[in-house]
């Protein structure tokens, strides 16, 4: 699972936009340990969601028996924290500082894989799962802000390349060993393995790494403020209507990864397989992030998107009717269900970062603030979306499948009349 980073939370000011200057923040890791430290921060949220798809028929048939579906909600839970941890994150770092609130949801983050560990019932685990995501919007959205403290220019685009080669290599990597967690000592040590990898975060950075952002260039946090920024980021119809898009987007990679595993398992017998073929879908990303990059400049963002929402609801849609009308079986019908669900992660990696940049273009003047609504709104509503197409599922990919054509095609009806505006003239 690879959610695009959020923009950096930092305010749009001479001081944000600038590089430190002398006597500012001082970088006291060596470069290679700094970037080791970044990575393992951000790949948090994938290791924690990705992980844990090998586990979720174990855990159905311990806390839900009477309700299969009902354990996809540990995903969506996850992620519902995530989106709401993402809206103050960000926010709380430009007015206490980077350290406290990395550490901070570092620390939330363990507390809830330990209530996870122990959870007697699958509501005690859902709420542990949404508490969990809460704090993994800490490191996932704050790290962006501690690099741009340090860095800019070529530098964090240097960075950022490297950092992000070991992000998208997270979800292939992830449901392998989560399988072989379950195999050695049962679901709930996945969790004890978030525990682990929480606790090296936490150690790592509470040790090494010094707070990036002083006291002098902080920004009071009040009520006022935020609620502001936020009518203002929302009540624009171009941000709205990217975020919009983008929630779509993220409704049917949430709903796909929450009926995953079920459909490796249930439609096609595939269990002790699913962690392999899930990393060929996973590893999809990377090659469409690599296209996007070589594609952008010279097609555009909004091209793109319209390309990828359009190829993706025609897909579905064909898919759909190929399953619903029973004209695929066996090994044909696992292949084409195999290219359908790249074509998710393809979708994923040729439009997720545009469609924040997109977001983000008017708001330059409020850039943090922007970044956290935007990543909460959609975040959250995708999440709302995501629900129902999982707990829909009947044993067969269908579901997810009308689920996909229905949010590509209204993406593409919003992103085809979107228009091109700049950013609101400030008064």
């Amino acid at each position: 699972m690879s959610l695009p980073p959020p923009e950096a939370p930092v305010a749009q000011t001479a001081a944000a936009t600038a590089p430190p200057p002398p006597g500012g923040p001082q970088q006291a890791l060596r470069f290679p340990e700094f970037i080791a430290l970044v990575a393992l921060l951000f790949s948090t949220v994938a290791f924690s969601i990705d992980a844990m798809l090998p586990a979720l028929p174990d855990i159905a048939a311990e806390l839900s028996p009477g309700l299969p579906n009902a354990a996809q909600l540990i995903v969506t839970s996850f992620l519902l924290g995530l989106g709401m941890g993402t809206l103050v994150a960000g926010p709380l770092s430009d007015a206490l500082g980077r350290r406290p609130v990395i550490l901070g949801g570092i620390a939330l983050y363990l507390a809830g894989s330990v209530a996870a560990i122990i959870a007697g019932s699958l509501e005690l685990l859902l709420l542990a799962r949404f508490v969990q995501g809460l704090g993994g919007a800490g490191p996932r959205t704050v790290t962006i802000a501690l690099m741009r403290d340090l860095y800019a220019g070529r530098m964090m685009a240097r960075i950022m390349s490297i950092v992000m080669t070991v992000f998208l290599m997270v979800p292939a990597l992830a449901p392998w060993m989560g399988q072989i967690i379950i195999n050695l000592a049962g679901w709930r040590w996945v969790f004890g393995s978030f525990l682990v990898f929480g606790a090296l975060s936490f150690l790592w950075f509470g040790l090494r790494q010094p707070e990036t952002h002083p006291a002098e260039r902080r920004r009071a946090l009040t009520s006022a403020s935020f609620l502001a920024a936020g009518h203002e980021v929302l009540s624009h119809p171009v941000v709205l209507r990217y975020t919009l898009v983008l929630t779509l987007g993220f409704a049917q990679m949430f709903a796909f990864l929450a009926s995953s595993q079920q459909i490796f398992d249930i439609s096609f017998a595939r269990r002790e397989e699913f962690p392999f073929w899930f990393a060929m879908m996973a590893l999809v990303t990377i090659f469409a992030t690599f296209l996007n990059a070589a594609l952008v400049v010279r097609v555009g963002m909004r091209p793109l998107a319209r390309i990828a929402y359009g190829g993706q609801s025609l897909l579905s849609l064909t898919v759909a009717c190929l399953f619903g009308f029973g004209l695929v079986q066996g090994e044909t019908a696992f292949v084409v269900f195999f290219i359908w669900g790249s074509s998710i992660f393809f979708m994923s990696g040729l439009t997720f970062g545009n469609l924040n940049a997109l977001a983000m273009e008017p708001m330059g003047h409020l850039a943090g603030m922007a970044a956290a609504f935007i990543g909460a709104a959609s975040t959250m509503a995708a999440v709302v979306i995501a629900i129902p197409i999982g707990l829909a599922f009947d044993g067969t990919p269908l579901p997810v499948m009308i689920g996909a054509a229905v949010c590509s095609s209204l993406a593409l009806s919003l992103m085809w009349r979107a228009p091109r505006v700049g950013p609101r003239p400030q008064p």
